[in-house]
Formats: structure tokens, sequence, C-alpha cells
């Protein structure tokens, strides 16, 4: 498979491809900056195109970019003080409420 050919990818991987793209360019990445991140993506999670034969069964892709957010995230919070998590919170309340004075 020649560098470029989405032929041997399943409509699966193409749409979720489409939307992790999309994504990234919500967030200000480049067009081709975003569409090469988001096959970057997709190959990580399902390790490349089609593969052949079985039901799909018993074959775990693992999915570490699906599943990688949570867990960092929830260990980080856990570890702050309430005091300092109720003054991000307060602050972070404050941003959104000048944002939208704004805009």
């Amino acid at each position: 498979m020649s560098q470029g050919d989405k032929s041997k990818y399943t409509d699966k991987q193409k749409r979720k491809a489409e939307h992790i793209a999309d994504s990234y360019e919500s967030r200000g990445v480049p067009e081709k900056e975003a569409e090469a991140r988001a096959w970057a993506t997709v190959n990580k999670d399902d390790g490349g195109g089609k593969h052949p034969g079985g039901s799909g069964r018993a074959k775990n892709t693992g999915h570490p970019a699906a599943h990688k957010g949570g867990k960092t995230g929830g260990a980080a919070s856990a570890k702050r003080s309430a005091a300092d998590r109720s003054a991000s919170a307060k602050k972070a309340a404050a941003t959104r409420k000048a944002n939208a004075a704004k805009g």
C-alpha cells in the first residue's frame, strides 16, 4: 500500500479518522496536519488497515488513544487539596463569564 492510499481501511476507520481530523481542525490545527494526526491515531488504535479473517471477537486492540485522558486527569485531580480544586473552579468560572461577556 503506497503512502496516502486509504483503500485498505474499513469504512469505520475512515469515519473515525474524519471525526478526529475535524476535532483537531476545530482547535486550530492546519488541515493537512490534522489529517496526518488523525490517521496516526487510527493506526495506533487499530494497527493499520483491514486485517483478514476472523469474526472480530477476542481481538483486543487496547485502544490506547481512546482511554488515555481519564486516567491521567483523575489521578492529577485526586492529588490536589479541596481548596486548590475550589480555587481552580472559581477561576475557571470567572474566565467563562469574562469570555461570555466578550462574545
